[in-house]
């Protein structure tokens, strides 16, 4: 499979790329980090926000420069967006730049680099959703899964996300899900609402991060006690009010936003635990 790479003129470290992921089928990226020679990095795919109806690689770039900070090797996803792609094109999409950065791993981020999903509100349901279709496929293996204020259920009836709404009648992430959930047994995948999901048992070492006032949170942290209840490594962490989390993390050039350093130290951390790369 080829790509082709075009440097990004905002970083030395940042790469834009057009990757083959099947035969006829491309899809676009944005890699941050270099290698070092002998150096083995975490190799993060990543997936960016905007209620699967909008969002780019500009959207992402904050977590992923922030998971570059923390050592990582990040392939950031343009994924196809929804209503024009709904369930599964972006999970299916998903998933084969997951197989193609598995493919890829010594090149990109050195021998045994263990390979991790990521993403922020609907890519955190996507990061979510592919690693489960690894699981149930049994490739590629996983070292870890980082949800960053999730999009997992798509009830929206959740204290939190009430308390977001407000007075409001006008819901943005009900409405992404209603573009991204086109037919009634679409709510019912695992793939397409983890929350959904009744087997947990094979996922990876997980880290939940939300905020105290966070309109994922309640979704976020249900869906990291199911995971703790059956068996699986968990670390989660709710930030203070008024740190701009999550909004900060969803726009161009906020990495310096006031919860970036500690979001960094727990990305860091988090690769400290699961250093040792999946068999």
């Amino acid at each position: 499979m080829s790509s082709t790479f075009t440097p990004s003129p905002s970083s030395s470290t940042c790469t834009d790329a057009t990757i083959e992921v099947a035969k006829g089928q491309e899809v676009s990226v944005r890699m941050y980090g270099r290698k070092k020679p002998k150096e083995t990095l975490p190799l993060v795919v990543h997936f960016h926000g905007g209620a699967f109806v909008a969002g780019d690689l500009d959207n992402g770039c904050t977590v992923a420069r922030l998971l570059e900070r923390a050592g990582a090797l990040v392939v950031s996803v343009a994924y196809p967006l929804s209503p024009d792609h709904p369930f599964p094109q972006p999970v299916d999409a998903g998933y084969l730049v997951l197989k193609w950065a598995h493919k890829h791993r010594t090149r990109l981020a050195g021998p045994g680099a263990g390979v991790y999903v990521a993403g922020e509100e609907a890519g955190g349901n996507l990061a979510a959703g592919v690693a489960l279709m690894a699981r149930d496929q049994s490739h590629p293996p996983l070292a870890g899964q980082i949800l960053l204020s999730p999009m997992l259920d798509p009830c929206g009836a959740t204290p939190s996300v009430r308390a977001a709404m407000g007075e409001s009648t006008a819901c943005k992430w009900a409405d992404g899900w209603l573009q991204f959930l086109r037919c009634t047994r679409d709510a019912e995948h695992p793939y397409a609402v983890p929350a959904m999901a009744q087997r947990l048992a094979g996922l990876p070492h997980t880290l939940v991060l939300v905020g105290d006032d966070d309109p994922m949170r309640d979704e976020a942290l249900a869906y990291a006690n199911r995971l703790q209840a059956a068996g699986l490594e968990v670390t989660q962490h709710v930030f203070a009010k008024a740190n701009q989390w999550p909004d900060a993390l969803l726009q161009p050039g906020s990495g310096e936003c006031p919860c970036a350093p500690e979001v960094q130290a727990q990305f860091s951390r988090f690769f400290e635990a699961t250093r040792c790369p999946a068999p």
